[in-house]
């Protein structure tokens, strides 16, 4: 595992590229945000939650908060982010009411203080997930967990497993290791679903008229699969999996 230091380090250069790739990777962001947004109001109307406060916790550069804002979603949305850069990007975000920089471990809030906390494609880039999981729990009355289920037979591939790790991630989670993980966070399920993700995403970075044609094409079996048979497509394939977690007392 690398140290804090070093998780550090990976996510200022993350959020610190030369301008023709960050324009690239926040509207890669931003296009993800939309996806993460549908999650996030879906499991909420399920769950009969409307909250008036949240809390992102790992926001990176806002677009999730931005774009909750944008639908007239959460309420008062804040965030707190432990890349300087990522802060100082969201912080441009008018809609966003607050942004604060954290050390990854330390919700700096009350007990109880927001409605609720998300955590979108964070716990995957931690060490001790259930241990940020439960202190998010602590601060937030509700917590939205959103991770790819990594644990299935195309990201065994060792190509897959660098991109992975290029990326930061250091858990490989399937469905049951993530119920797991909440279990030990000291939460409860209250719903959740998963998502092959849309034609948008897997398009995205195909540059020519053949790659986009295959990026479809991998869309299509991928959705059609998923459609018919979630559990076969989880074992074959990486799907989105998200869930609302609630105190057990609730």
């Amino acid at each position: 595992m690398p140290d804090p230091a070093e998780l550090l380090s990976f996510y200022e250069d993350a959020y610190s590229r030369e301008p023709a790739e960050a324009a690239l990777y926040a509207r890669w962001r931003a296009l993800g945000a939309v996806g993460k947004a549908d999650h996030v109001i879906e499991l909420c109307r399920r769950a009969g939650l409307d909250p008036v406060s949240t809390l992102e916790v790992g926001c990176g550069d806002g677009a999730l908060l931005s774009e909750l804002h944008r639908r007239g979603f959460g309420g008062r949305v804040s965030g707190v982010e432990i890349s300087e850069a990522a802060v100082a990007i969201a912080r441009t975000r008018t809609e966003i009411d607050s942004v604060e920089r954290y050390d990854g471990r330390r919700v700096p809030a009350p007990t109880g203080a927001y409605d609720l906390g998300i955590l979108s494609h964070v716990l995957e880039h931690v060490a001790e997930p259930a241990d940020l999981l439960a202190e998010v729990g602590r601060a937030c009355r509700a917590v939205l967990v959103e991770v790819p289920l990594e644990a299935n037979w195309s990201a065994r591939r060792a190509a897959k497993r660098r991109q992975a790790a290029e990326v930061g991630h250091l858990q490989r989670l399937d469905r049951r290791a993530a119920r797991e993980m909440i279990a030990r966070a000291g939460l409860s399920l209250a719903c959740d679903l998963d998502d092959p993700l849309p034609a948008q995403v897997h398009r995205f970075f195909a540059t020519t008229r053949a790659a986009r044609t295959a990026a479809t094409m991998k869309w299509a079996a991928r959705a059609a699969l998923h459609g018919v048979a979630p559990p076969l497509a989880r074992r074959l394939f990486t799907v989105h999996y998200a869930c609302l977690c609630l105190p057990p007392a609730v």
